[in-house]
């Protein structure tokens, strides 16, 4: 059985293992809400966007378009930049 796919461990691994720390106010700096946040980090891990969607009890829709803003919001086309995006600011 193959194993998911994670973004974050090969992107926090390219970032020489920084990662973003738990209850820490960086989401508010970056202006993302840390619910938008827990979204990418989900993304991240793997799960496809109905899982996401089912783990936070919101509608498929619901996170596409949260997704959708926080691309908008930090100037990037796909959710893939915005998790890199995200990595990169140490947000995951």
């Amino acid at each position: 059985m193959l194993k998911p796919f994670t973004w974050t461990g090969g992107v926090v691994a390219a970032m020489g293992g920084r990662r973003g720390c738990e209850g820490c106010d960086e989401p508010r700096r970056s202006g993302v809400d840390p619910e938008d946040v827990e979204l990418l980090r989900l993304l991240a891990s793997g799960l496809p966007l109905t899982a996401v969607a089912r783990r936070v009890c919101l509608s498929e829709r619901t996170v596409r378009r949260r997704v959708r803003g926080v691309c908008d919001q930090v100037g990037v086309a796909t959710s893939i930049e915005a998790v890199v995006w995200a990595a990169h600011r140490g947000l995951l």
